[in-house]
This record gives C-alpha cells, sequence and structure tokens, in this order.
C-alpha cells in the first residue's frame, strides 16, 4: 500500500492517525528511519502487517473520495483524522 504525504515546512511530514493506532506508534515511541534506494520509516515495536495494509487502504479510499473536491469546511474532515493532526 502506498499513501502520499506532502511534506511541510522544515521537512516534517504528518503521519496519519489510522496509520500510527495501526502501527502501534504513540508520542514518544521511536521509528527507524532507512535510507537507500528508498525512504523507509518502520517502528521499533512490532505490528500486524496485514492489519496496517487494511487500515492503509480504508484510509486512502476515504482521502481519495475528498480529492477534487472543494475546500472542506471545518469538521467535515474528522471522519479521516486530519483535524486532529493540525491542532494544538
Amino acid at each position: 500500500m502506498e499513501l502520499k504525504l506532502k511534506v511541510g515546512k522544515k521537512g516534517y511530514i504528518i503521519i496519519p492517525k489510522a496509520v500510527r493506532e495501526i502501527a502501534g506508534i504513540r508520542e514518544g515511541d521511536e521509528v527507524l528511519l532507512e535510507v537507500g534506494d528508498e525512504i523507509t520509516l518502520k517502528p521499533l515495536r512490532r505490528s500486524d502487517p496485514e492489519r496496517l495494509r487494511s487500515a492503509l487502504g480504508d484510509h486512502a479510499d476515504r482521502i481519495s473520495r475528498l480529492e477534487g473536491a472543494r475546500e472542506p469546511k471545518p469538521g467535515e474532515l474528522s471522519g479521516v483524522h486530519l483535524e486532529e493532526e493540525f491542532s494544538s
């Protein structure tokens, strides 16, 4: 499964909440960044790859339904866990 993410200021990327939950990544956890022909990010705790693939597919489906849509209004994206990513 592939998930398209946008790199923000200072090189930040946001791992969607649904992905973090399935992968078991919580604030303060460590991840392993492997750089070679590709860049790979791996949580240092174990997760179920099939559950992760399924959750990523579901998340990508919800996001793809929004492509080409008008600018969302506050609250409309709560079902795809984006609003929580930018709060605080």
